[in-house]
């Protein structure tokens, strides 16, 4: 199976997915991960909807995104490449390496990629680091909120999610493995209409908005930062409850998996089993893609589609798990996915 085989549905979790399997030589389809789960459960709706609204807008991204010279010379500064000199803006992907080259097997230090609209910056010594100095949780968020602006991105339309660590892991010795915090960052999401887009772990991975990390006396180790100008496309009606309900029977809902979760199929098989489903909680998000739509040949997503994560609680009878599902949250898609037997 190629990775353009991966996830016929929903084809902004091919990141995620890929994340939860990079192990692995394969990304499991969706139909593999959920054609048993649920299928005896009785599901419940529990989760209060009075806070979603009635319909959502589907945007379509403006791409390429050319960054503008100021925001291009500020990433440049942010990342002490001045010697390097300031790339003019362009529709080209822009990669600089820096002096001496990072001994990790990066291929750029810094890189432009206006077709993705992103702009990414890693220090030489990322891979290395110190825990002296790093800043504390409230320093990290003001120098985030303050570079934010610096960099084309609109502090208006972001949220801050989380607080994330990053840890140096030494080779075996003698002494044992040596393990520390090196780096300390944030992620802060970028919102449409209050909708936050999603992102399965605390760096960003895969979603629009802006994430920074500093480590010893506060250097600057990593940012980046995914922004592409957007324009209101089709405002559509949110599904019921009852059409979730619908898609999870039908299998066209993925569970997440959980951080640093061992054995991801193992859990799946236990989910099978369930008796009941209690639904408790349902938070809209957006994401890159449309339901039911796989780019090919690298093609950039041309539309960002709110999806629902779904929090849940799944009965074995004698002990309960909690879930996280995502979901379509537009009726439309709802339609589309269940209509369509071949997916």
């Amino acid at each position: 199976m190629t990775s353009n085989q991966a996830v016929k549905i929903f084809p902004f979790l091919t990141m995620i997915l890929a994340t939860a399997f990079s192990s692995l030589a394969d990304v499991p389809t969706l139909p593999e991960l959920s054609s048993h789960l649920f299928t005896n459960a009785f599901i419940v709706w529990q989760a209060p909807t009075n806070h979603l609204p009635k319909s959502l807008w589907v945007y379509q991204r403006l791409l390429p995104r050319v960054f503008s010279e100021t925001v291009i010379s500020n990433a440049i500064v942010l990342g002490s490449l001045q010697s390097k000199g300031f790339p003019k803006p362009s529709t080209n992907e822009t990669c600089i390496v820096a002096e001496p080259p990072c001994p990790c097997g990066n291929v750029c230090n810094f890189f432009i990629n206006p077709n993705g609209a992103t702009m990414n910056f890693e220090s030489p010594d990322y891979k290395n680091g110190s825990p002296k100095g790093i800043p504390d949780d409230q320093t990290i968020v003001k120098r985030a909120w303050g570079y934010a602006p610096q960099l084309g991105v609109d502090p208006t339309h972001l949220s801050q999610t989380a607080l994330f660590t990053h840890f140096y892991n030494a080779d075996q010795t003698a002494n044992g493995t040596t393990n520390f915090v090196c780096g300390r960052g944030v992620f802060l999401a970028r919102q449409l209409d209050g909708v936050n887009f999603f992102s399965p772990d605390n760096i960003g991975d895969g979603a629009e908005g802006f994430s920074i990390e500093f480590g010893s006396y506060g250097q600057i180790r990593f940012f980046s930062f995914l922004w592409s100008n957007v324009e209101r496309y089709e405002k559509l009606q949110t599904a019921s409850p009852q059409e979730i309900i619908h898609c999870i029977e039908a299998h066209k809902t993925i569970v997440l998996p959980n951080v640093d979760e061992e054995d991801y199929f193992a859990r799946l098989k236990k989910l099978a089993s369930a008796k009941k489903l209690t639904i408790i909680k349902i938070t809209p998000y957006y994401g890159e893609g449309m339901f039911g739509e796989v780019p090919t040949n690298d093609v950039p997503c041309k539309f960002a589609t709110p999806f629902a994560e779904l929090e849940a609680v799944a009965d074995f009878g004698n002990s309960n798990a909690t879930v996280r599902i995502l979901s379509p949250i537009l009726s439309s898609e709802v339609i589309r996915l269940l209509g369509n037997k071949t997916r």
